[in-house]
């Protein structure tokens, strides 16, 4: 009916192109030396900006996956019905080298690179990355610990998506996923129960039985899986398919999928294990060992998802703002909006700018120095910046009013998304007090990343004074595991604010470090934030 004209609202946020509006990221790959994949992203963050992929995201997530686990004549197939947009989606993903990029290219600072692109593609669609970051994640550990990794790592990398529930041989490309927690034990893998014996030779890349059961198994349809199992010698690290050798269905069932909170596009499953057929990858007892290093490539990954979300948000809310009026005047005019949305934008600018300080440590894989900091930014980066989206969505909602809780819009999907990357690989207490395990096994750690955070010295006030009360107070919060969450936060916000002075012009820095260290608020624009309406513009490129 016409009943009235739709005015004073913003336009919907699509066909933009998310690369070329993000003036931190161009900056951060400059600053790495890391653009030379520039027209590839600019091209990437137009598809993924168009309202098509927009639309495509939504999609994937408003169909969730179904389960069959048999067909029409009984027999059981435990396979997995996901919507059309779910497999676009995550073929483009591994077509621009999300799961493969930094193992096969020659190029410099590849992971700098892959993590912008998953930056991009997160701000679309966040379902598809449980694969994603597992495939990728999965190949150290596979190149390392499986003697039968030349049949495997070529088609991991091979950058093609094959949905096809078929053996590994038969497909050009793989994707594979990860089976480690069950009921009894959680976080606690060494709780395990799940069993293995060796079908003949026991040892490295021998097939084993397995018995047991996962409570939790992400995307089920990969190709295969990492998994924890019990043997004589202690729990240990295996690789199982989803088909034998033989070419006939592995003896493990999907018991049902999980209903989620958020992360709807994904599969998540329990599964049991009935004599299941596996590689015994690396050394038995060692299984903690071996997987570690995929494990501590799937926390770094939850920081990128976090900080893609916040990044998200952030734009939604700058295009209405930018729109908008209320009581005769533009909200991005209203001085107190000004201080919220530039106060939204620097927590983006922050994790942003952690993350790929640390993507820019797993590049240099030959300092010893870059990879203790990368010990502290992995487990620190993942508590703080994880636990730090969901209240900066919460705040991005607000700034919309209604429109930004309406399922219209993509802030209530990102909401529901945000939580698991502070669950998933290990809740914040774990992140924690993984922190201060590591600095009391081996101080040198926090000698040398003090050393790294004096970089910054001299260059504001807040900064300095935050630096020295943190180096008087870290023997005392390292002294008992309650300061724990202290000890990480205020690392966290430091490295920021390390990384903020280095990236960004000088009024950024002086409003970061002020916001951050000097008496900050738990709420969005209730710390005066300086200069707010060039951080906002900054943010969108203006």
């Amino acid at each position: 009916m016409n009943t009235h004209a739709v005015s004073n609202q913003s336009p919907v946020f699509e066909d933009i192109n998310l690369f070329e509006l993000d003036k931190p990221l161009q900056n951060i790959l400059t600053h790495y030396n890391a653009n030379w994949d520039s027209n590839v992203m600019t091209s990437y963050g137009k598809t993924l900006g168009s309202a098509e992929w927009i639309r495509k995201g939504h999609q994937a997530n408003n169909h969730a996956p179904i389960f069959h686990s048999h067909n029409s004549k009984g027999q059981r197939v435990d396979e997995i019905e996901y919507h059309p947009a779910y497999h676009e989606i995550l073929g483009l993903s591994i077509a621009q080298g999300l799961t493969s990029q930094p193992w096969s290219t020659t190029q410099e600072n590849a992971h700098v690179v892959r993590m912008a692109k998953t930056y991009l593609a997160t701000q679309n669609e966040a379902g598809t990355g449980c694969p994603i970051t597992m495939t990728f994640s999965s190949v150290p550990t596979i190149q390392n610990n499986f003697p039968q990794a030349d049949k495997w790592i070529p088609k991991i990398l091979n950058a093609k998506y094959d949905p096809r529930n078929k053996p590994y041989f038969e497909k050009e490309g793989l994707t594979i996923g990860m089976a480690m927690t069950e009921k009894q034990g959680g976080t606690d893998v060494r709780a395990n129960t799940t069993s293995a014996t060796p079908l003949g030779k026991s040892g490295r890349g021998e097939l084993y039985s397995i018995f047991g059961h996962k409570w939790f198994c992400s995307a089920p349809m990969c190709d295969a899986f990492l998994t924890l199992a019990q043997t004589p010698k202690g729990l240990s690290c295996f690789l199982f398919p989803r088909w034998t050798e033989d070419g006939n269905k592995n003896n493990f069932r999907i018991q049902r999928l999980k209903h989620k909170l958020g992360n709807k596009s994904n599969a998540s499953s329990e599964i049991e294990f009935d004599g299941a057929h596996a590689w015994l990858m690396g050394e038995e007892g060692k299984g903690i060992a071996t997987i570690l290093e995929m494990v501590t490539f799937c926390r770094y990954d939850c920081m990128i998802a976090s900080t893609c979300f916040m990044r998200r948000a952030l734009s939604e809310v700058i295009h209405h703002i930018r729109y908008r009026e209320v009581f005769g005047k533009k909200l991005i005019d209203q001085p107190l909006m000004q201080q919220v949305v530039a106060d939204i934008a620097l927590e983006s600018y922050g994790a942003l700018a952690m993350t790929a300080r640390t993507a820019h440590s797993i590049d240099q894989t030959h300092s010893s120095e870059e990879q203790q900091l990368l010990r502290l930014f992995t487990p620190v980066g993942k508590y703080y910046i994880t636990k730090r989206a969901s209240p900066m969505i919460v705040e991005s909602m607000e700034c919309l009013g209604g429109n930004g809780y309406v399922e219209d819009n993509i802030l209530p999907r990102l909401y529901r998304e945000a939580p698991v990357n502070a669950i998933w690989e290990g809740s914040g207490n774990v992140q924690c007090l993984d922190v201060m395990k590591a600095i009391r096994k081996s101080p040198d750690l926090l000698n040398n990343l003090i050393s790294y955070l004096e970089i910054g010295l001299g260059k504001n006030e807040y900064y300095d004074s935050a630096l020295s009360t943190f180096k008087n107070k870290s023997q005392d919060l390292l002294s008992n595991e309650i300061y724990a969450r202290q000890l990480s936060e205020k690392l966290a916000v430091l490295i920021q604010a390390n990384e903020i002075m280095t990236l960004a012009d000088d009024l950024i820095a002086e409003s970061f470090c002020k916001s951050r260290l000097d008496n900050p608020s738990s709420m969005y624009g209730s710390s005066t934030i300086l200069h707010a309406q060039h951080i906002i513009n900054y943010s969108m490129n203006v």
